[in-house]
C-alpha cells in the first residue's frame, strides 16, 4: 500500500493533479465527461444486456449490439479518461476510499464478465430468441446490475 501511496503522491503533485485541483475548469470538464460517459455507457449496453436478459424482445438482439455497444465502448474510453483526470485531483483520499475500491472492484468484475459473455455467447446473437442460454441471460442482467452499482458507488464516493 506504501507503493500506491507513493504513487498517489505523485500523480497529485503532477501537471494533471495540479491542473485538476487548482483550474476552475479542469475538474468540472471531467466530471462532465464523466457523466457523459456514464450515460453512453449504462444507456448503451444497459439496453443490450436488458434486452438479451429477456426484456424488450421486439427488439434484434444482434442489431442492437451492433449498434449500441460500440457506443457503451466510447462511454467506458472517456470514462478512464476523465477518471484519471478526477482520480489526478485527489488520488491519495480516494485510495483510502472503500466505497472507491468497491467501484475498482466491481467496474474489474464487470469487463470480466463482459469479456467471457463476448467469448461465450456473442456467436449466439443471430438466433438469440430461439435458444437463448439461461446462463448468457444471467450474465446479461449481471452486467446491467454491475455497471448500475458501479454508477452508484462513483456517486457515493462524495459521501463516504
Amino acid at each position: 500500500m506504501e507503493t500506491l501511496a507513493g504513487l498517489a503522491s505523485t500523480l497529485e503533485a503532477s501537471a494533471l493533479g495540479v491542473w485538476a485541483r487548482g483550474s476552475p475548469y479542469g475538474y468540472p470538464l471531467a466530471n462532465l465527461v464523466h457523466l457523459l460517459g456514464l450515460v453512453l455507457l449504462i444507456g448503451g449496453i444497459g439496453v443490450v444486456d436488458l434486452r438479451l436478459a429477456g426484456l424488450f424482445r421486439s427488439l434484434p438482439p444482434a442489431a442492437l449490439a451492433r449498434t449500441l455497444t460500440p457506443l457503451a465502448i466510447a462511454g467506458l474510453a472517456l470514462m478512464v479518461v476523465s477518471g484519471a483526470v478526477m482520480f489526478s485531483a485527489d488520488a491519495k483520499a480516494l485510495l483510502g476510499s472503500a466505497t472507491f475500491r468497491w467501484k475498482l472492484l466491481l467496474i474489474a468484475v464487470a469487463l470480466a464478465n463482459a469479456a467471457a459473455w463476448r467469448g461465450l455467447w456473442r456467436r449466439r446473437l443471430a438466433t438469440w430468441d430461439a435458444d437463448p442460454p439461461l446462463a448468457g441471460r444471467a450474465m446479461a442482467a449481471a452486467s446491467a446490475g454491475l455497471w448500475l452499482a458501479v454508477a452508484a458507488l462513483g456517486r457515493l464516493i462524495a459521501y463516504s
